[in-house]
């Protein structure tokens, strides 16, 4: 028991060693799905995209470096907006991706991993909005890095997997549409390694 315990202890000390904490801000712009409106009765169904609006984030990451590859986990605040005719949506979210990076040649890199989402808060101009349906969610981040000491830039894309939507609700509080809350961002960091 004592040499097991004595093995981790120094497998989580030499990991350390190869390990890099750091924090990250940058500008996402998105687009956070596609409104559909419930005009007269259900007569008409208006769609509408949404156009990408600049939101923000900020956060911290642990690299862990493999000769080649490195696990990258990072928690992440983000705030993101999107704007439908003259509303602009807004939601605020706790992503936590988990990334696997390969490094190509000198600076740059390429990655891939999934990305863990909580909604903190949403909500839409002048209209009332119910709560997004699941809290939690899952999405998928990709994109490339270039570090230069300790300073790094990378570019992603994010996507959700699965629809999330909260109700557009009238002033009696009955649902007149829907807004598909699952983001879709490109998003660019500036990291410093601490």
């Amino acid at each position: 028991m004592k040499n097991n315990l004595l093995c981790l202890l120094l497998f989580f000390a030499s990991m350390s060693c190869f390990a890099q904490f750091g924090v990250k801000a940058g500008l996402n712009f998105s687009s956070n799905g596609e409104l559909r409106e419930i005009a007269t009765a259900g007569e008409n169904i208006i769609e509408d995209s949404g156009d990408a609006k600049i939101g923000y984030h900020i956060g911290a990451y642990y690299d862990i470096n493999f000769s080649k590859l490195y696990l990258r986990p990072e928690v992440v605040y983000t705030k993101t907006q999107s704007e439908y005719g003259s509303n602009n949506y807004d939601m605020s979210k706790i992503d936590v991706p988990v990334l696997l990076g390969l490094k190509i040649i000198g600076p740059l890199s390429v990655f891939a991993g999934p990305a863990f989402q909580y909604t903190l808060d949403n909500g839409f101009d002048d209209v009332t909005i119910s709560d997004v349906e699941n809290d939690f969610t899952v999405g998928f981040n990709f994109g490339a890095a270039v570090k230069f000491g300790n300073i790094g830039l990378d570019v992603r894309y994010e996507r959700g997997f699965t629809e999330n939507e909260a109700s557009i609700l009238d002033s009696n509080n009955v649902r007149i549409g829907t807004l598909d809350s699952r983001p879709s961002q490109l998003i660019f960091s500036l990291s410093l390694r601490l």
